[in-house]
């Protein structure tokens, strides 16, 4: 028995038995006891987070994967989730405990599964996997370059970001029209931001809606003192910008408003 790739999963099975154990090799498994896999379909990195010391738990939403790994990997079957990533609550499985996520992620969704992370960014010391590559390298990418933007400064702000190594098409069923990226996210050890946290993801976000404008003009809803727009950081475009200097500009922002 296999499980057929459907496309509205966006699925494609890695297939290469060596990029799979690579995968798997990339966490440092300290720190935590669990590991979450996200959509393992059937199992080619699993198999390998089984060797490991940690206790892995896979999430998947196809019922054929679920049922494929159940009759595959009896010793996980009660570790399954069968639940959407996007819109289950981990904490019913995890409760307050961290831990690490990884997987070969469908492209479809994988900015979605960054930002949902980052939601649980308490808990999650460990993120490591396989991206479209533009995805994969948007995410480390520094300021200054035409694909910084938003998922690279919200995902830089938490954690050290390391773009890991590329992988070819040929190694997939069905093979993507890409080549896909793997990285290795590490949250810094003082993760908490200087600023006002939800502020400061909203400066983002309206920064990078109109990149090609100056701060000045993409950052005008937030009605700022005519004092505060004479700073010179508002002459700049958000990709300018490193995440200290939007954490500096979320803190002048700040405390104009109140």
């Amino acid at each position: 028995m296999s499980v057929r790739a459907k496309k509205h999963l966006g699925q494609h099975f890695l297939t290469d038995e060596n990029i799979a154990k690579k995968i798997a090799d990339t966490l440092s498994y300290k720190g935590y006891q669990h590991v979450l896999e996200i959509g393992p379909g059937m199992g080619v990195l699993t198999k390998y987070l089984l060797e490991k010391e940690t206790t892995t738990h896979v999430i998947e939403i196809d019922t054929e994967s679920v049922e494929y790994l159940k009759t595959h990997y009896l010793n996980l079957a009660d570790r399954v989730i069968e639940k959407d990533f996007l819109k289950y609550d981990l904490k019913e499985v995890f409760k307050d405990e961290p831990f690490a996520i990884i997987g070969n992620f469908p492209y479809n969704i994988s900015s979605q599964i960054v930002f949902k992370m980052l939601e649980m960014r308490d808990q999650v010391p460990e993120f490591s996997g396989m991206f479209q590559k533009e995805v994969a390298q948007r995410i480390c990418e520094k300021s200054g370059s035409k694909t910084y933007g938003i998922l690279s400064v919200l995902t830089q702000a938490f954690y050290d970001a390391t773009y890991l190594f590329t992988v070819p098409p040929t190694v997939f069923n069905p093979p993507p029209k890409v080549d896909s990226g793997v990285l290795l996210l590490t949250r810094k050890e003082n993760f908490a931001l200087d600023c006002d946290e939800k502020l400061f993801f909203r400066v983002v976000k309206q920064g990078f809606q109109q990149r090609r404008k100056t701060l000045r003009n993409s950052l005008k809803t937030f009605n700022l003192s005519d004092k505060l727009k004479a700073n010179v950081i508002f002459d700049q475009r958000p990709e300018q910008l490193s995440v200290e200097q939007f954490i500096e500009l979320t803190q002048l922002i700040e405390n104009d408003l109140e």
